[in-house]
């Protein structure tokens, strides 16, 4: 039987072995060539720079997929801007 000590260290490494190669694979490694219409987009997140993650990204959400575009350019933002223009004036409409 193993000491305690040891299925500790074991079942810690198991953990972090586990999270950290989950999220490495959903992390951007590079932006998509091209742009996207903005009416293709259902939504987005943001990833930052990360010890697993090696880029700042604007992670768009299509009904197919997901891409990552570069958030340093304007067509990204414009973008995002619209999405969060979306959900305000939807949000706004349903407190009322």
């Amino acid at each position: 039987m193993l000491p305690i000590r040891a299925v500790v260290v074991i079942a810690l490494t198991v953990c972090l072995t586990a999270n950290t190669s989950a999220a490495y694979r959903y992390c951007c490694r590079r932006y998509m060539r091209g742009r996207l219409q903005c009416s293709a987009i259902e939504g987005y997140s943001v990833q930052t720079v990360t010890e697993m993650c090696p880029i700042n990204a604007i992670i768009f959400y299509t009904k197919k997929w997901k891409v990552c575009a570069n958030p340093a350019l304007r067509w990204v933002m414009n973008c995002v801007d619209r999405i969060r223009n979306r959900a305000q004036r939807i949000h706004q409409l349903s407190s009322l």
